[in-house]
């Protein structure tokens, strides 16, 4: 499956800037969402062919929104990698068990996240 159009789920403006900066040089075409909601909102207008997403945000955090996005038979299909601050090894297993693909901190190495997401095409 090629990987065309990202969703970058992230409270931070920067880290959305960021990532869209990056992933837009790259030839993928971004969407972002600040929350949760903002995200089943832009799931349903267009469904992308990743999700990168951030765990610590208002209200749900990512983990609940990876379960609940990869137990939906509508979109359990997308991978779904979590970029976030949480380095612990429990936070990276606790996050795979929610149905992520992948897991990466930040700050983001532009490399690592470009091969991870390769490695998922």
């Amino acid at each position: 499956m090629a990987i065309e159009k990202v969703l970058v789920v992230d409270d931070s403006k920067t880290e959305a800037m960021f990532l869209t900066d990056l992933l837009s040089k790259n030839g993928f075409k971004v969407r972002t969402a600040e929350n949760a909601d903002d995200a089943f909102r832009k799931l349903a207008e267009e469904k992308p062919d990743l999700i990168l997403m951030d765990v610590v945000m208002p209200g749900q955090n990512g983990f609940q929104v990876t379960r609940a996005v990869s137990r939906d038979p509508a979109y359990a299909d997308i991978p779904i990698i979590m970029c976030t601050s949480k380095n612990q090894e429990t936070d990276r297993v606790w996050g795979m068990r929610q149905g992520a693909r992948d897991y990466i901190t930040k700050p983001v190495n532009a490399e690592e996240l470009l091969s991870k997401i390769k490695a998922l095409a």
